[in-house]
Parts: C-alpha cells; structure tokens; sequence
C-alpha cells in the first residue's frame, strides 16, 4: 500500500479489524514511520436500476445515502446509523444477484429500512418517494403508520406483561359507564 504522505511502498500492519461491511487496516510507513488506515471491502456487481423514465445508470450507493441523509435531516439519527442502513440496502440489492432492478425496488427497501429507523425520516422520505399528490395520500400514510406502531406497542406490552402473543382481541373489554 503506498504512503499517502512520502509514497513509499512500504508500509506494514499495524492493526486490524473486522465488521460486516469491511476489513479496517492501521498500517506504518516503514520510510517516515507516518501511520494510515485502510478498508478492505467486496467488489460487488451492483445492478443497473431502471429509473421511472426507462432510464439505466448504475446503483450508486453515494446517492442513495444523501437521499438518505435529506430524509433523516435534524433528526436524531447519526452518520454511522445512516451508512448501515445504506450499507445494509446495497448488501440486499447485491443478494437479489440480478443485472437490472427497477427503482420502485430500491425505494421499498428504503421505505422497509427508515421505518424501522426513524417514523420522521420514513414520512419525510415517503412524501417524496410516493409522489403524493394530494394532502388525503399523506394523512393515509400517517394513519397506516400510527396503527402499525400502535400493534407494535401492544404487542410489546403483551410480551412483557408474560402473555406471549395472546390477544385481547377475543375476549372484548366491558367498559361501565355511569
């Protein structure tokens, strides 16, 4: 690996280590001892995605982390959360092992992975993913993702209470009014 600093070839491991995503390498100029780090990732064959035009241009993986970082701005959310969630939508596109991939795909990816991340960012996204016309398309949305939250809510609420996935949905509540 060449020496960004003096252009030796020289240079030794210092340290490395693992994640999902890539190999991290700390290396050591043997010449002027100036110490850098390197990644060792996967080449993938990403596929062409077919825009709505008919359009092809290659995955890239830089635009679909902006697109990601302009739905989660101001949000509570950082860089590192966003770069897995783009590395995480790139290694399921590589897993699909197809040349093309419409662009209706890649958005459900997202939409599945920013709902799970962030309910702001998810509408945000959404809004413009969906191409919602009308002020009756984004009130749905916000509906559908209230109710999903709300199953999850209760479905966790039941799990901690030790009923296990029972539902309180066969036996009706009997509320007395006076």
């Amino acid at each position: 690996m060449k020496c960004p600093k003096c252009g030796s070839v020289r240079s030794s491991v210092v340290d490395s280590r693992g994640d999902p995503n890539a190999i991290r390498r700390r290396r050591e100029c043997q010449e002027c001892e100036f110490r850098f780090t390197t990644y060792e990732r996967i080449e993938y064959a990403l596929p062409l995605v077919i825009k709505k035009d008919g359009r092809r241009e290659p995955f890239d993986i830089q635009k679909l982390r902006a697109g990601l970082l302009r739905a989660c701005e101001k949000r509570p959310i950082s860089v590192e959360e966003i770069d897995s969630v783009a590395g995480r939508i790139e290694r399921r596109v590589n897993e699909m092992c197809v040349k093309e991939l419409d662009s209706i795909s890649v958005g459900d990816l997202v939409m599945e992975e920013l709902k799970d991340l962030d309910h702001i960012a998810y509408i945000r996204f959404a809004s413009v993913y969906q191409e919602f016309s009308d002020i009756e398309q984004f009130v749905e949305t916000l509906h559908s993702l209230n109710t999903e939250a709300q199953k999850a809510k209760e479905a966790q609420k039941a799990m901690a209470s030790g009923e296990k996935g029972e539902s309180s949905e066969s036996e009706p509540s009997v509320r007395l009014v006076k």
